[in-house]
């Protein structure tokens, strides 16, 4: 997967497009990411004792890797990834400046 934690992204489609933020968690195996601040949605909570008083949470939900694009760190704008690839590493470019991020 082309988005790692820790990237820098923003939303391009559903009901967040536009929003910026972090990713925190990826999971590969469902292709999902999971910012923090975007996607949140509302969980009603039962009361079950002193500790835990119940009430209404935000909770925030991962979202599909095709709904968010890379922001590129040097020029600051939404981009793909791309490889350049040595004879030692391989690293992670931006498409459209062709900066390293």
């Amino acid at each position: 997967m082309k988005i790692k934690k820790g990237d820098e992204i923003i939303v391009t489609s559903g009901k967040d497009r536009g929003k910026r933020g972090k990713v925190e968690h990826v999971n590969t195996l469902k292709k999902k990411v999971l910012v923090l601040g975007v996607n949140v949605y509302k969980k009603h909570v039962k009361k079950r004792d002193e500790k835990n008083p119940g009430g209404i949470i935000d909770t925030p939900r991962p979202l599909p890797v095709s709904n968010v694009a890379l922001l590129c760190p040097k020029c600051k704008k939404p981009t793909r990834v791309g490889y350049l690839v040595t004879q030692k590493e391989k690293q992670r470019i931006c498409r459209k400046c062709k900066q390293m991020i």
